[in-house]
């Protein structure tokens, strides 16, 4: 009887042997892993337990460090970018894309082939060839399965290729892994794939993706590449805050008896929540109680100066069938206002239900006095010194509300308020907010003036047309005329200011978006200190339009 035991032992471990040989998904396409990780996880629609046996003779398996991805690809390194549009409300679709990024001088042409790019130099010489690899000969070669070994047209797992139209100029497989599962897809130098993120585990996850390219009747790995996307049972949302006459709006700082438009924007690239009922919930800490909106924009004005807490809540009602307790998310731990549960159900007809998902926002706002409103009250012609003949001068009374400025900036342009010519900033000292600014005309014509008044939290803008006569004594015209211009105008100004800065600048810098700080930019302040500079290079003095008198600004 022992010995029956010990026959049938050596029977089982034979029988094992084959199997533990064999390659899984998980061997080849898990060997890292990463804080919190799960083996167990719900099933994803459409993906394949990372458990199944991965044809290792068909798509050859290398480590990180093996010498052979040094001669994977002709010409040097393919590298692999993967994004998504994370972070996801569970429940909704999760999309990742997928570029391949060739060496210098290599592109995929229409055809899927992947040839070198004329005219372009690689290591300082031109190639003599036209493809790096020549895929649709080699598809003539290999015609209806080719003369290779049957069934060589499968995924890792043995699955068939898809055969839509054009499928043949598919030459690179994708193998996207995560949560314990895999996804395969045949296509192209970019891919994109989505998943339904319902009753997944929240939180932070790891996507990896492999990246094979047709090899003959094999494939040859030729890129790895990972990220993190974030699964979330809270809406992610962004506050934009905008203020006339603010001069920074990323520092949080805005004026008083000025109306302050908060923008809310959600997150919701899949559209999960288009057929929601959405509310906003709004505090903003100056004990005028709760405001409570259908509408994403909403104005609000502080009349007392001080700090306060803002705080946003956000509510959707998400229609959809009642899911049974057992596969309800754990909700992620977070400070949660008293009176809301991440996660609610309510029954609704028809053996639907609503479950209500929130998202949360806050800021403290700091409140000051500023500049309120400017206008220009008079324009008076000024007769020219004899030095200057050919100069028009003109004194410009400018009157504000609120507090007192301490500079003034001018910026002369062309009747249609969008080519600059010239600008100049002067500090002010005064007592009230009273300024007369002179400033000289060369030549005859229409003039477009923009007026700024500024101190260290706030900026007011005003602009007028101003109409130059000819200085000849036989000219019937000597009256000076002036309308002011409307806020359109003002706008496009300040536009004109952005784009000369941009173009002397070039320089770029990415907004970072984050679930708890609001949208950043920069303050006109920094567009105005910039725009000086690269208009006034060297002596302004020599620019008879920037003369400046003693006396007045």
């Amino acid at each position: 009887m022992e010995s029956l035991h010990r026959i049938l032992g050596f029977l089982l471990l034979a029988t094992r042997l084959p199997l533990d040989s064999t390659k899984r998904f998980h061997d080849v396409l898990g060997n890292e892993r990463y804080p919190g990780y799960m083996r167990e996880h719900n099933q994803l629609h459409g993906w394949s337990s990372d458990e199944n046996d991965w044809d290792e003779k068909l798509y050859p398996v290398w480590k990180r460090g093996d010498p052979r991805w040094k001669s994977s690809w002709k010409g040097g390194h393919v590298q692999a970018v993967l994004t998504s549009n994370s972070p996801a409300l569970v429940g909704s679709n999760i999309t990742f894309a997928v570029n391949l990024v060739f060496p210098r001088c290599q592109k995929e042409d229409a055809n899927g082939n992947i040839v070198y790019e004329k005219n372009c130099r690689n290591d300082s010489r031109l190639s003599p060839d036209l493809y790096v690899y020549n895929w649709t000969a080699a598809w003539s070669e290999d015609s209806d399965w080719g003369p290779g070994p049957d069934g060589h047209h499968v995924f890792p797992d043995g699955k068939p290729f898809p055969r839509p139209h054009g499928w043949r100029k598919w030459n690179f497989v994708y193998v996207f892994h995560t949560l314990g599962q895999y996804f395969q897809k045949l296509g192209r130098c970019s891919v994109r794939m989505s998943m339904n993120t319902a009753n997944l585990t929240l939180g932070p996850q790891v996507m990896e993706v492999t990246v094979y390219r047709r090899h003959g009747w094999a494939y040859i790995p030729i890129a790895q590449v990972r990220d993190v996307y974030v699964l979330t049972d809270q809406i992610p949302i962004f506050v934009t805050m905008f203020q006339k006459n603010d001069r920074n709006v990323s520092d949080e700082t805005f004026l008083r008896d000025l109306p302050i438009i908060f923008d809310v924007l959600i997150h919701d690239p899949s559209h999960f929540l288009n057929e929601s009922s959405i509310f906003y919930k709004w505090n903003f800490g100056d004990n005028t109680g709760l405001f409570v909106s259908n509408n994403h924009t909403l104005n609000h004005t502080y009349v007392l100066n001080g700090t306060f807490n803002l705080n946003l809540t956000v509510q959707a009602s998400v229609p959809g069938p009642c899911p049974s307790p057992s596969t309800l998310p754990k909700p992620s731990p977070s400070s949660v206002p008293a009176g809301d549960s991440p996660l609610e159900l309510s029954e609704i007809p028809d053996e639907n239900c609503q479950i209500n998902r929130y998202g949360y926002f806050e800021a403290t706002l700091t409140i000051v006095e500023g500049i309120l409103e400017i206008n220009i009250i008079q324009i008076a012609d000024v007769p020219s010194p004899e030095l200057q003949p050919d100069n028009s001068l003109m004194d410009f009374t400018v009157t504000c509300e609120g507090i007192i400025p301490r500079e003034v900036c001018t910026i002369i342009s062309d009747p249609a308020c969008q080519l600059a010519q010239d600008m100049v900033c002067n500090s002010v000292d005064v007592d009230e907010c009273l300024v007369t600014v002179r400033r000289a005309f060369k030549g005859s014509g229409m003039y477009c003036v923009n007026f700024t008044l500024g101190d260290n939290t706030s900026l007011a803008l005003t602009s007028t047309l101003v109409s130059v006569a000819s200085k000849d004594p036989a000219s019937p015209f000597r009256m000076t005329n002036a309308a002011l211009i409307s806020g359109g105008c003002l706008a496009v100004i300040v536009t004109v200011i952005a784009v000369l800065v941009h173009r002397k600048h070039k320089e770029y810098k990415p907004i970072k978006n984050s679930t708890e700080k609001v949208l950043k930019s920069k303050g006109l302040h920094v567009v105005l200190n910039d725009t000086r500079a690269a208009f006034f290079l060297g002596n302004q003095e020599t620019n008879p339009l920037l003369k400046d008198y003693a006396g007045i600004l």
